[in-house]
C-alpha cells in the first residue's frame, strides 16, 4: 500500500467541497487532473466541516473578562450538544470529555481547535454532518467524472489510542469497497481454523492516510492510497445492513467491562 498526501489551498468556510476535491486532483503534477483505477481517496473530516459551515466562534475567549474555567465550560456545552453520549470532563485528569458519536470513541467529540479560523478569530471545529451521505456523494461524484470502476472513498479524523501517547489516524466513513475483510472460517499456518478474525480495512486505511496528511501546517487534508491488493471493491454504497455490521454494542464490545461501567449521560445528538 501506498499514501499519497495531495496539497490543496486553504479552505474557506462555505466553499464547495466538490470544487475543492477537483481544484486538488487538477493541481497535483503526478496525477495531471486523473484518477486512477483501483484507488481510494482520503478527505479529512475538518475539510468537509469547512465546506459544511460547521464551525463556531469562540464567544468567551474573544471577550476580556473570562476566567479559564469559563472558557472551559463554553466548550464543554459544545461537546454535550454535539456527541451522543459523553462522561463529566471532571473525571479527567486533563478536564476532557470521552465521548461517543457516530459509533465513535473520541474525546470531546471530535471537537477541534487547532487549524481553524472563522473571520479571522479563533473557532471551533465541529464534526460534519450526514458523513455517510457526504462520503457516498463524494463517491458518486469523482467514480463517474473520472469513469472508475474500483473506486473508494473514506473520510478520515485523528484519534488518541488508550494507554499510549500521541494520536492516530481512524475512519469515520467510507464507500466504494468492503471496509471488512472476515478470516473467520478460514485456516492459520498450523491448520487452525480462525473463529473471530477480521480485518477492518477502512481503519487502516485511514492510519496510513492520516499519517501522510499531517497534524499541524502541512496543508494536505487529502492522500490517494495505492496499491491495494487487499481492499476489495464493490460498485455500489453501502447497504444499512452493512454499516450496522460495522457497529458493535457497548454490551458486546471486547472493552466491555470499561465501557458499560462508566457514568455515560446523554448528549443532545442522542435526543
Amino acid at each position: 500500500m501506498k499514501a499519497t498526501p495531495l496539497h490543496s489551498r486553504i479552505v474557506q468556510p462555505h466553499d464547495d467541497l466538490f470544487m475543492v476535491i477537483d481544484e486538488t486532483i487538477a493541481d497535483d503534477v503526478q496525477l495531471n487532473g486523473k484518477l486512477q483505477e483501483n484507488c481510494v481517496l482520503a478527505i479529512s473530516t475538518k475539510i468537509i466541516s469547512y465546506c459544511q459551515g460547521r464551525l463556531m466562534a469562540k464567544v468567551k475567549t474573544q471577550k476580556a473578562g473570562f476566567s479559564r474555567e469559563e472558557t472551559k465550560e463554553e466548550k464543554h456545552e459544545l461537546v454535550k450538544r454535539e456527541t451522543e453520549l459523553y462522561i463529566d470532563p471532571h473525571s479527567s485528569k486533563y478536564d476532557m470529555m470521552l465521548t461517543i458519536i457516530n459509533s465513535t470513541l473520541a474525546v470531546n467529540a471530535g471537537i477541534d481547535e487547532s487549524n481553524a479560523s472563522l473571520n479571522g478569530e479563533e473557532c471551533y471545529v465541529l464534526w460534519p454532518e450526514k458523513i455517510q451521505e457526504t462520503i457516498n456523494g463524494v463517491w458518486q461524484y469523482l467514480r463517474k467524472k473520472h469513469g472508475l470502476k474500483n473506486f473508494g472513498v473514506i473520510t478520515t479524523d485523528s484519534r488518541s489510542f488508550p494507554l499510549r501517547w500521541g494520536v492516530v489516524g481512524t475512519t469515520v466513513a467510507s464507500c466504494g469497497f468492503k471496509p471488512l475483510n472476515n478470516h473467520i472460517g478460514e485456516t492459520d499456518i498450523f491448520g487452525r481454523k480462525i473463529k473471530m478474525v477480521q480485518v477492518n480495512v477502512a481503519e487502516a486505511l485511514g492510519v496510513a492516510a492520516t499519517f501522510e496528511m499531517g497534524e499541524v501546517g502541512e496543508i494536505t487534508p487529502f492522500a490517494l492510497l495505492t496499491d491495494l491488493d487487499k481492499v476489495q471493491f464493490i460498485d455500489r454504497e453501502p447497504s444499512k445492513e452493512e454499516l450496522e455490521e460495522n457497529k458493535i454494542a457497548l454490551e458486546d464490545d471486547a472493552y466491555a467491562p470499561l465501557l458499560t461501567n462508566a457514568n455515560w449521560q446523554k448528549g443532545g445528538a442522542a435526543l
